[in-house]
């Protein structure tokens, strides 16, 4: 006599990977870092986990750029380079920018006071 094994839909569910809620595509932003380099240069490293992309943690470290440059009483922020790593589900920004109370050359540049306001309307911390 052949011994038939029912699996039941409960223990196969269990196999299942967890269905994704939207707490886990909410980013959880884990600090800045603020350092002021030689003259206007200021480097800035973030961290954060749940990015969805490089471009999420690069706008975050953006975002610390512009508020850190209207605290200063300037106006505008100019991107010189950002480096983006992933390890173990933590994305981390090291980005450097200029900082200037007038605009500055360049194609990067970034008006601080519209970011700022912009970071706040996405939910983007700023410091």
């Amino acid at each position: 006599m052949k011994r038939i094994a029912l699996i039941s839909p409960l223990a196969l569910a269990a196999c299942a990977p967890p269905v994704p809620t939207a707490e886990d595509f909410i980013p959880d932003y884990l600090g800045v870092e603020t350092t002021p380099l030689d003259g206007d240069l200021v480097q800035f490293n973030v961290a954060m986990t749940k990015a969805l992309s490089e471009r999420d943690v690069q706008r975050y470290a953006e975002c610390a750029a512009a508020q850190y440059t209207v605290d200063l009483g300037y106006g505008f922020v100019r991107h010189l380079r950002t480096n983006v790593t992933k390890e173990g589900g933590v994305w981390a920004a090291d980005a450097v920018y200029t900082i200037s109370p007038t605009l500055p050359d360049g194609l990067a540049t970034i008006d601080a006071e519209v970011t700022v306001a912009a970071c706040r309307e996405t939910g983007i911390p700023t410091v």
